[in-house]
């Protein structure tokens, strides 16, 4: 049995916990995730038995291709998706059917219960986000080309870096370079944040200069072969103030008690707490507002979310990120990020660009 056949025979296993016995699967990502098409504006209609993806003309072939042996309805000319959704549906004479409540608009399903009026909508949520979160050994080694070519790309970036560089500047040969080493483009638009902009933990790179500030902090990763990292690094452009060493120093050891903690079984909001802590404990806890990471895959955000608020527990297969951060207005923020795989005894960072103070001072 192939990889996507498991998938969705794992999708089918949830699948029974919710009464029903077909699903509709709208969100783009997931039918990528459970048959491999990498094309758009397709659904995926799977029961206990089989499944069908229904697409249109213009992926006749690219399905042929991605999808081998997998069942097709492809739309005619001057009828919609969801037109034919209706009449594959009523086909295959379902009295009850699940839907990812998370990615189909309420104006959809809307229009799905009018037209079948018959049928029982079961609203799910996260059933595929719960088999993403845990990766195979393929999707691991994709991820960690992904992270190899971000940690290349960088290496250039910082080797070039110059004061009359402009953010938007940095993060256009970001991309440049992720593409040069063979990535697809970058996970995300880049984050560059010039001194005081490093505050915005999610600041969109303008026109300020490196040389304006001795602080520049870069957040970036690379899409390679459908999977995506994740990385952050706060590098020093002029003289290591007192203020950002101390600073610096926090974030650091908040993020070294957090990785220390995750191994499978870790609870999510136990690893968040360990970095939380440190990060309290020199009085900053208001200056830290965000969780402490996320998982990363198909999509740059994805289970399991490491926060105070969520519950569940890291298991071994998950790809997560681990990124706190001290950001204090009209001065700037610190914040390191790397990708770290939860191993079956532990753990492994897959990043293994340096961050030691003194190795991200720029010549």
């Amino acid at each position: 049995m192939g990889r996507m056949e498991q998938r969705r025979d794992k999708l089918r296993r949830l699948l029974r916990k919710t009464g029903a016995k077909s699903i509709l699967i709208t969100s783009e990502t997931n039918v990528t995730y459970l048959t491999g098409f990498t094309g758009d504006s397709s659904l995926l209609l799977l029961d206990l038995n089989g499944e069908v993806i229904l697409s249109d003309s213009r992926y006749t072939t690219q399905l042929e291709e991605e999808c081998p042996g997998l069942n097709l309805e492809i739309r005619k000319a001057g009828t919609t998706t969801w037109e034919l959704t209706q009449n594959v549906i009523k086909k295959a004479k379902i009295s009850q059917l699940a839907i990812e409540a998370d990615s189909l608009s309420v104006a959809q399903l809307d229009s799905l219960a009018n037209k079948l009026p018959k049928i029982e909508f079961v609203k799910t949520s996260d059933l595929v986000e719960q088999l993403r979160a845990v990766k195979d050994k393929e999707e691991i080694a994709t991820i960690r080309y992904a992270v190899e070519i971000a940690e290349k790309a960088f290496a250039v970036i910082k080797a070039s870096i110059r004061p009359e560089l402009t953010e938007r500047q940095i993060a256009f040969e970001i991309e440049n370079q992720i593409r040069s080493f063979g990535g697809d483009a970058c996970s995300f638009d880049p984050i560059v944040a010039v001194g005081p902009r490093a505050a915005l933990p999610h600041a969109t790179p303008g026109y300020h200069r490196v040389e304006e500030s001795d602080l520049l902090l870069v957040d970036w990763g690379a899409l390679a072969r459908l999977y995506r990292s994740d990385l952050t690094r706060t590098l020093v452009t002029g003289k290591i103030s007192p203020k950002l060493e101390r600073i610096y120093g926090v974030v650091l050891k908040a993020q070294v008690a957090a990785i220390k903690a995750i191994r499978p079984g870790a609870l999510l909001k136990d690893v968040d707490a360990a970095a939380r802590k440190v990060i309290a404990r020199h009085g900053h806890d208001r200056h830290f507002g965000h969780g402490l990471g996320h998982g990363i895959g198909l999509q740059i955000h994805e289970s399991p979310r490491i926060a105070a608020n969520f519950e569940g527990e890291l298991k071994a297969g998950m790809v997560v990120t681990v990124e706190p951060g001290i950001y204090l207005p009209n001065w700037g923020g610190v914040r390191i990020e790397d990708d770290v795989l939860v191993t079956r005894d532990g753990h492994e960072v897959l990043s293994t660009v340096p961050k030691e103070l003194a190795d991200c001072v720029i010549g």
